[in-house]
């Protein structure tokens, strides 16, 4: 694994989050499975979601040269071998922040169109969710972010080793023994970033 290069791509306002935390400890098991890391911290970093003109697909140029702040992203997540995001499930989907960098960054072109594909070999989602797994089996939620994000996005671009991994009660609702719940929640965190490595060994 010496040298493998993993980029953890993280959305939360607060540094002082679960889902900060669940970062970190992603970030501290790929470390110590021998991947380098490059911690992708959209906050911040400030990384502006909105896709301007400059930024827009054009479907008639795979060329085409984007902003130099997009470039630098593209550059900066192609040249991992494999993406792990953490975010916080917002209705039901990505916060507008990681959406809008892929919007802009998962470019035609660079991404996706005329067969170019990004060449990373995994992507991992791990989404923190304040409802219960039966409530989002209720109405079949699991199933829409599942396909949105290893077929609509992962799969559009390549990436055909793709899961998704929800982590469900991030509130702590009715939880009789919170403390239990949540360092389980963190060690499911953490397991996947161990299997990530077994993966690509």
């Amino acid at each position: 694994m010496a040298g493998t290069r993993a980029l953890v791509i993280w959305a939360h306002p607060r540094t002082d989050s679960l889902t900060a935390t669940v970062t970190s400890d992603v970030i501290g098991e790929l470390t110590a499975q021998g991947f380098e890391v490059d911690e992708l911290d959209l906050h911040r970093e400030g990384i502006d979601p909105l896709v301007r003109e400059a930024d827009e697909p054009d479907w008639d140029d795979l060329d085409k040269q984007y902003t130099p702040e997009v470039m630098a992203l593209a550059a900066r997540t192609m040249a991992a071998a494999a993406v792990v995001f953490v975010f916080p499930v917002w209705w039901y989907s990505l916060p507008a922040i990681m959406k809008g960098y892929i919007d802009r960054v998962w470019n035609n072109g660079l991404f996706y169109g005329g067969g170019r594909r990004p060449g990373i070999a995994a992507a991992r989602w791990i989404g923190l969710a304040g409802e219960s797994a039966e409530a989002f089996r209720k109405r079949e939620y699991d199933d829409l972010i599942t396909r949105h994000l290893n077929i609509g996005i992962a799969g559009l671009c390549g990436i055909d080793d793709s899961q998704v991994v929800l982590l469900h009660d991030t509130l702590g609702d009715d939880i009789t023994d919170p403390e239990a719940h949540f360092a389980a929640l963190r060690a499911r965190a953490t397991a996947v970033a161990t299997e990530l490595a077994e993966t690509l060994r």
